[in-house]
Formats: C-alpha cells, sequence, structure tokens
C-alpha cells in the first residue's frame, strides 16, 4: 500500500470472533473490513450525518477477500485502506489487515455504489466530494 494509506481500524480478536478450528471466523473479518470501510468513508466526506441529511446510502456491490494468514484469539491487527476508483457513483477500495507483527493476514477489494435511499438507485456524488475523494485515490 502506498502513502494514500490510513489506519482505518486497530483491534483485537477475542475468542468468540473464533470458530470451531480455533481461528477467526470470516464473519469476523468482514466486520472489521466494514468498521474500516466508514473511517475511510468519514475520511472523504461520507458521515454519517451527510447520508441522513441527504437522503443517501453507501451499498457494496462486489467484495472480494484473500485470506492470507489465520488470526487467532489474542492477535491484535490493524487495517490500513486506500482509494482505488472513484466515479459519478461509484468508489473502489481496498483494505490490508495485519496482524500484531505485520503480516498481511487478509485483503479485501470493495466496489461501494452511491445510491438514493427514497428513490432506491443510485445517484451522483456531489462534486465537492469527488474533489475531495480524488485528491486520496492512491498512485499506481
Amino acid at each position: 500500500m502506498g502513502e494514500e494509506t490510513a489506519i482505518t481500524y486497530r483491534g483485537a480478536i477475542y475468542p468468540w470472533h473464533c470458530d470451531h478450528v480455533g481461528h477467526m471466523n470470516v464473519m469476523w473479518y468482514v466486520g472489521k473490513f466494514d468498521e474500516a470501510t466508514w473511517n475511510l468513508f468519514h475520511r472523504v466526506g461520507i458521515t454519517a450525518a451527510y447520508l441522513r441529511d441527504n437522503q443517501r446510502g453507501m451499498a457494496a456491490v462486489d467484495q472480494h477477500i484473500q485470506y492470507k494468514r489465520e488470526l487467532m484469539a489474542g492477535d491484535v491487527v490493524t487495517v490500513r485502506s486506500e482509494l482505488l476508483e472513484l466515479h459519478e457513483r461509484k468508489i473502489r477500495f481496498r483494505h490490508e489487515m495485519r496482524n500484531g507483527t505485520g503480516e498481511v493476514a487478509a485483503v479485501t477489494t470493495i466496489l461501494g455504489l452511491h445510491i438514493d435511499t427514497h428513490a432506491r438507485k443510485s445517484c451522483p456524488f456531489p462534486p465537492e466530494l469527488l474533489e475531495r475523494a480524488r485528491a486520496l485515490v492512491a498512485k499506481a
């Protein structure tokens, strides 16, 4: 990940996050990545207040996860995130989860869609939000 990355989540793995094999269950990877998503969105202006005040929402329409290393109860994790692409109505970003020793545990790439919650369909981002977010898009 490049300079544009930001720490968007820090946390620990608890015993209740683990499955019958003893490692963190996939639902918790998704949950921790989701928390990181909201921190990333806040950074570009997609805040809870913005969404409420403008009858807007965000919907994940495509997500790919690569599991690289098991996480166990007691492990600490950090997620760094970067914007990859931004278009009129959609945003693509990547999260990288690392364990306490810095090893990559999982990576996900998500495509999100900006929606009008009243009309229940996609709609454009406001120009000022697009401008702010484009300044944060990772350089290839």
